[in-house]
């Protein structure tokens, strides 16, 4: 029997639609909340028939989500450290009726990959929190302090990753494009064969988003991928500020972003 929706508690957003309305999604009115790169790094999961796929600190599920709706043939399982967080996610999954094929676990990053007693995935995606030293910016919000500071710091979270996947599994990374290097530098102690996807906001600005795919014990030369533009300059008349026809596409789950 499908799973009954959850109803909202005070400090959850009222639900809204995303991926094209697609999929339904409440989260914390004072945590982080799950936006585009969200929705970039789900349309570059490409989950395949059959697979086990695995969402490092999936949060309340957006990314998860909306891969699961991608890849209808695929298992997702997300891991969550933080209890208010889990609970969202576990909500989405039911108010999604997803749960025949998404789960969510309670799991932390700092404590490996072995500590949740699974076997390797086939694919293994996360949007790592985006600082390691909390000096570094103006202290966020408490409630947001986990999605924007990495205790462990990127080290922890590629090698949660390494380990979630077998031997010829993907791990499919969105970041900071100023911590391309520290990305490849942690993934290339047991993965190669990088294909990276500049994300740029206009066509005239440098890359501020890139999404990094690693094949474990992969081989091949690195492959520097064409950007994906998120927005087109105004034109007269235009407000401006539009999405391309691309990443309008991409973002409605009308296509995917793939790794060609």
């Amino acid at each position: 029997m499908p799973n009954k929706p959850i109803t909202p508690d005070a400090d959850q957003t009222p639900e809204s639609f995303v991926l094209g309305g697609h999929i339904r999604l409440r989260q914390s009115l004072n945590g982080y909340r799950a936006g585009m790169d969200a929705a970039l790094l789900a349309a570059a999961v490409l989950g395949r028939p059959g697979e086990r796929v695995l969402e490092a600190g999936c949060g309340p599920g957006a990314a998860l989500l909306q891969a699961a709706f991608r890849a209808p043939q695929a298992r997702f399982i997300g891991v969550e450290r933080d209890p208010a967080a889990l609970a969202l996610a576990e909500g989405n999954i039911a108010l999604n009726t997803l749960g025949e094929r998404v789960q969510a676990l309670a799991g932390d990053v700092e404590a490996r990959f072995k500590a949740l007693e699974l076997a390797p995935c086939d694919a293994a995606f996360a949007n790592p929190p985006f600082f390691d030293d909390a000096t570094s910016l103006r202290g966020p919000h408490p409630a947001k302090r986990a999605a924007w500071l990495a205790d462990g710091g990127l080290t922890a979270w590629t090698g949660f990753l390494l380990k979630a996947v077998r031997g010829g599994g993907r791990i499919i990374i969105i970041h900071r494009a100023d911590r391309l290097a520290d990305i490849l530098g942690l993934l290339g102690a047991g993965a190669g064969s990088f294909r990276i996807r500049p994300i740029q906001p206009f066509a005239d600005q440098p890359a501020k988003r890139v999404l990094v795919q690693a094949i474990k014990t992969g081989k091949a030369p690195l492959v520097l991928l064409p950007p994906l533009v998120m927005h087109a300059r105004p034109g007269a008349g235009d407000l401006g500020g539009k999405h391309t026809p691309q990443a309008e596409a991409i973002l409605r789950g009308e296509a995917q972003l793939g790794w060609d």
